[in-house]
């Protein structure tokens, strides 16, 4: 026993060592390379989720428009589960035990942890009662026709109650990457988007020897997929392999580190969900023009949100290296840390807004048979009046990652409230004074795209934080 008590203690020592050592690094290594070092890994496991988002849209697209028009209806709900889970509240997760370890304070890091895994299933037992209570409601709200809102309530009905297993993951790999390690998070989320893409296509197409549950089976596959994930993570965490020591922890909860993750995550949650509320709000400004305009611009706001996790790569980067210099009280360095991450995301999304809006076929002929003319043009339609202003909406979103790093989230939320109005007023502005149609709904898209990330840009330039 004292043989395995001594590697046990070697063990624990050498974890801690090494998140010190990660967290010196957050501190003081230079930025540029610092930074790309860790969102390299991230950026890979977000391209790889990607993937995992496209091919989930080709199967649906093998069982009809219809399907696909369901897929439209209920994907920024989905999207927005995501976005909770790993952006707005994982961030706030991994921002609070950065700043915790930042402040030399490893005993509260770990308590946070403890309280990060109760908050993450509260919202997702939240999530699923309110969708399986008004999911049916919502969809048929936005316009889709009676078959579309079945579609998309099958999936509901599936994907919300197994959220928690998304919940549980992400949470637990925001705790990880609080501590400075990016690689396993972006490890095992790699994990994750590749078995659930053949997870999905078995369970929703029926390959080899198991039975076609058709759009049911695109999230049974998800989260399945995530439920493993979830289970390696905490294991992870759970084994002292983060430099945590959990020893009393959990009896030192209290209301202040509800506060440190919520006072954050909150605001963050909101600005989440004003993004998610103008696509919603967009689908059913342009469901009035039928079933092919609804599937063509799914499939442009699916890339939109598409974007989100490549940011994310480097977003949750800078989340960690901004929260510990702000603990540290170095925020000038944070203040440097953000404006690069944030104009290399504004680039990277740039550079993909443009080739789409040059090529949008590359896109749409994925998911569209040439003779789907209408869902076709639509779809180019979307690319080529939105794609170009994708830049600020990176440039924006970016330094959302950052300020939650920061702690402070009350211009992000700002930028989110002008978007919002600017792109739902301009829909209805143009829409009604013009012949413009459906373009009229995206050139209100894009215009509120360039207000987001201007306002935002320019209030963090001005304010610096404080």
């Amino acid at each position: 026993m004292t043989d395995t008590a001594n590697r046990n203690a070697a063990r624990a020592d050498a974890a801690s060592s090494a998140r010190a050592a990660r967290t010196h690094a957050l501190l003081t290594a230079p930025i540029g390379p610092t930074l790309m070092a860790l969102a390299t890994p991230n950026v890979l496991a977000m391209l790889v989720q990607a993937a995992q988002s496209i091919a989930e849209a080709y199967f649906a697209s093998l069982m009809g428009v219809t399907v696909l028009a369901g897929l439209a209806l209920v994907f920024p709900l989905m999207m927005l589960t995501q976005m909770l889970s790993a952006g707005a509240m994982g961030g706030a997760i991994s921002a609070a035990v950065a700043r915790a370890l930042g402040a030399k304070d490893p005993e509260r890091a770990a308590t946070l942890a403890f309280t990060a895994w109760i908050i993450a299933v509260c919202v997702a037992l939240i999530m699923a009662v309110t969708m399986l209570l008004f999911g049916r409601v919502i969809f048929s709200a936005l316009g889709g026709g009676s078959e579309a809102v079945d579609a998309a309530a099958t999936y509901a009905t599936v994907f919300f109650p197994g959220c928690v297993a998304i919940w549980l993951c992400h949470s637990s790999l925001s705790i990880i990457r609080g501590t400075g390690d990016m690689q396993m998070p972006s490890l095992l989320l790699l994990l994750v988007s590749i078995i659930s893409i053949p997870f999905s296509g078995v369970f929703a197409l029926g390959w080899w020897v198991f039975p076609a549950f058709g759009i049911a089976g695109l999230p049974l596959g998800l989260i399945a997929a995530y439920g493993i994930g979830a289970v390696i993570a905490i294991g992870y965490i759970a084994a002292g392999r983060t430099g945590l020591e959990f020893k009393g922890a959990f009896a030192r909860i209290d209301m202040s580190m509800f506060r440190d993750i919520m006072k954050v995550g909150t605001i963050a949650s909101v600005n989440t969900l004003m993004t998610v509320l103008t696509v919603v709000l967009m689908v059913g400004m342009v469901g009035q023009y039928g079933e092919a305009a609804l599937a063509g611009y799914g499939l442009g706001a699916r890339l939109e949100f598409l974007m989100i996790p490549i940011i994310f790569g480097t977003g949750a980067a800078m989340t960690a290296m901004v929260g510990a210099n702000v603990g540290a009280g170095q925020i000038d360095r944070a203040l440097r840390v953000a404006w690069t991450g944030s104009v290399a995301s504004a680039l990277i999304v740039g550079c993909i807004g443009m080739v789409l809006a040059l090529f949008p076929n590359l896109w749409l002929n994925i998911f569209l048979d040439p003779s789907e003319t209408a869902a076709l043009e639509v779809g180019r339609a979307y690319f080529r009046i939105v794609a170009p202003f994708y830049p600020f909406f990176g440039l924006g979103l970016a330094l959302y990652f950052a300020s939650q790093g920061a702690g402070k989230m009350l211009w992000p939320l700002i930028g989110s409230i002008c978007r919002i109005g600017v792109a739902v007023g301009g829909a209805a502005l143009f829409t009604s004074i013009t012949l413009w149609g459906v373009n009229g709904v995206f050139a209100a898209i894009a215009f509120a795209m360039l207000v987001y990330g201007i306002v935002i840009g320019m209030a963090i330039w001005r304010t610096r934080w404080s």
